[in-house]
């Protein structure tokens, strides 16, 4: 149950940039196109996003986390500051690892790269196993907690496709799972097909989807990560990626665990207005300074 965890917040969100909408101020457009997703300053008191998401890891039994920002990240580590800054950390431990971005790239390389530059300022995790989640999505304490406590030596959680309550277009962004009967993870299916949809549901009509949120054995996943090829059309190295291939080098070593909730997903700029209403509805008690 080692209490440790990375949040991958160096992505360029560039779905953000690009995308258009309206119907709320101007300040959060402006920040939108300036910050990174999960610093838009969508709570109480101009909290950003990512105050809710460290507030349930802390909760969730979590004590040290280890960001990845972006090489010219100017937001992140100027408001959290490092692990003596407890007035917005609740309390957690936090580092940092820099994800650079190649000479011959304009955008970072992915999120495996990610994981890697964490797991590479993080050699003290060795032996342990470690939560990695996105920035950009709020993680609630039961899906947090349940991956801290499980048994397996890596796992992901399998949310329920239609306890998501997205669009019909906005689920097929996201991963289908495939696993066998006993649970464990048989393969990680990006942008599947009608037939590999319904090879992966269940005989009770259930289709399970990753939402990015993983658990790691340290030792496992790290030659794994080194061996990941570039995406063929994305060109980018994807933790999907990696735990497909650990799945089918090592089978039965990825658990899944299921769960039925929604997951506020921050994409586009058409999103603020369902992530706010979200975070005021489920954290009217957060408070400017409230600490776990």
């Amino acid at each position: 149950m080692d209490p440790l965890i990375v949040v991958l917040a160096a992505g360029a969100s560039s779905r953000m940039k690009q995308s258009k909408a309206s119907g709320f101020e101007e300040r959060l457009l402006l920040e939108a196109q300036m910050k990174p997703k999960s610093m838009i300053s969508l709570g109480a008191h101009d909290r950003p996003m990512m105050d809710y998401l460290l507030y349930n890891i802390r909760t969730a039994g979590y004590e040290e986390v280890t960001i990845v920002v972006g090489e010219n990240d100017e937001h992140i580590r100027a408001y959290y500051g490092d692990a003596s800054n407890q007035d917005r950390s609740f309390g957690l431990k936090i580092s940092y690892a820099i994800q650079k971005i190649p000479a011959d790239r304009i955008k970072p390389l992915g999120t495996a790269d990610a994981l890697m530059q964490a797991m590479n300022v993080r050699r003290d995790w060795r032996g342990k196993k470690f939560t990695v989640c996105n920035s950009d999505n709020i993680y609630s304490q039961r899906a947090l907690g349940l991956l801290r406590e499980t048994h397996h030596p890596c796992a992901l959680i399998d949310y329920e496709r239609e306890a998501l309550r997205f669009r019909e277009e906005r689920i097929e962004q996201f991963a289908v799972i495939h696993k066998d009967v006993e649970g464990y993870l048989v393969d990680i299916i990006e942008k599947p097909t009608t037939q590999q949809i319904s090879s992966a549901t269940d005989s009770g009509g259930r289709l399970g989807i990753s939402m990015n949120i993983f658990r790691f054995s340290y030792d496992l996943i790290l030659p794994v990560l080194e061996r990941v090829q570039l995406h063929p059309v994305r060109q980018e190295k994807e933790i999907p990626q990696a735990v497909k291939l650990l799945a089918q080098q090592n089978p039965r070593a990825v658990g899944t665990i299921p769960l039925s909730e929604y997951v506020p997903d921050l994409t586009t700029k058409s999103d603020i207005p369902l992530v706010r209403e979200y975070l005021k509805r489920e954290f009217p008690y957060l408070s400017l300074r409230e600490q776990v």
